[in-house]
């Protein structure tokens, strides 16, 4: 299977625009030191028993740290009939390419 992808730009384009769902699949500790701003954390081990929080009305854009464990999310997702997108690099290419991060937020 042929794993779509976005680069950090155009997630950044899409983040301005509004209405995207973007899903961090990294560990707690990994989102806690930073994060792209409005990702909801749900760490990779917990995608599949958790597939319904994931809307099935719009894109699913899935983002870790490098591109490798959110292509398995995205992978495991489209198996599950759910419009889901790697995005290439991951927060190391977001950080790189000087896009805004959040830290935190993990209770």
């Amino acid at each position: 299977m042929t794993i779509p992808e976005i680069t950090v730009e155009r997630l950044a384009e899409l983040l301005a625009a509004g209405g995207v769902a973007l899903f961090d699949v990294r560990q707690p500790y990994e989102f806690d030191e930073a994060h792209v701003p409005g990702a909801t954390l749900i760490p990779l081990g917990e995608v599949p028993d958790r597939v319904a929080d994931f809307p099935t009305d719009r894109e699913v854009l899935v983002i870790c740290k490098s591109g490798g464990r959110s292509a398995q999310a995205v992978e495991f997702l489209r198996e599950r009939d759910i419009t889901a997108v790697n995005v290439e690099g991951g927060t190391m290419a977001w950080v790189s390419a000087g896009h805004p991060v959040e830290t935190g937020g993990v209770s």
